[in-house]
């Protein structure tokens, strides 16, 4: 299971560029923007090799810039506290979507860290109609006769703006939301969301490595 989920998320980066491409315009179709932002991120982490091997941490920078525009880090962070939401104050939710919006941020620079240039297949685009939620498949092309890692990202169209924003990712049917609800139920239950969010900031602060 763990192997599934690493794999998941270097395949999902590949999603999540397009997830988060920089400036998007409202009317934008996702399959669009998935496929802008794959190709911006995975171009500046060829372009930037030998400055990410010299300092690894450079991956972080390409993953804010690349990636977490276009996270709906808030609606993600909502889902993953689910009823703990209605009982925590706006300051110690604002503190939780920032921890958690730096923690996905390490994460999944961490995690690209294993790209070594796979070619990823994006779903062809379809109608998105009058959709405010929509899932795409990506496969991500492995060598020899190893099966493609299959990821499907999720997408919610902005009520407000109109901008289509990616909030989940799911391997092998896995979701990182559900996962990390029910991996963090248990300090939210027993010690509450400030011991959370310290917790999570920790975890962010962790040194990308090369391994």
């Amino acid at each position: 299971m763990i192997k599934i989920v690493k794999k998941f998320f270097v395949a999902s980066v590949v999603m999540l560029s397009t997830l988060f491409s920089g400036t998007a315009v409202a009317s934008t179709s996702p399959y669009v923007l998935m496929q802008q932002t794959a190709d911006k991120l995975f171009g500046d982490i060829k372009a930037n090799q030998s400055k990410i091997k010299q300092d690894p941490n450079y991956l972080r920078t390409i993953v804010r810039n690349d990636l977490m525009p276009h996270i709906h880090v808030k609606y993600a962070g909502q889902l993953v506290l689910g009823k703990n939401l209605s009982s925590a104050t706006d300051a110690q939710k604002e503190a939780f979507f920032t921890a958690f919006g730096q923690f996905i941020e390490q994460s999944y620079a961490q995690v690209l860290t294993q790209y070594s240039n796979q070619k990823v297949e994006i779903e062809s685009e379809k109608p998105v109609g009058d959709k405010t939620l929509v899932s795409i498949r990506v496969k991500v092309l492995q060598s020899g006769n190893a099966q493609p890692i299959k990821l499907d990202f999720k997408w919610r169209k902005n009520s407000k703006t109109g901008e289509w924003q990616a909030y989940d990712m799911a391997a092998e049917g896995v979701s990182m939301v559900a996962t990390k609800q029910n991996e963090w139920s248990d300090i939210l239950s027993k010690k509450g969301i400030d011991a959370l969010t310290a917790q999570v900031a920790q975890s962010a602060k962790q040194p990308i490595t090369l391994k």
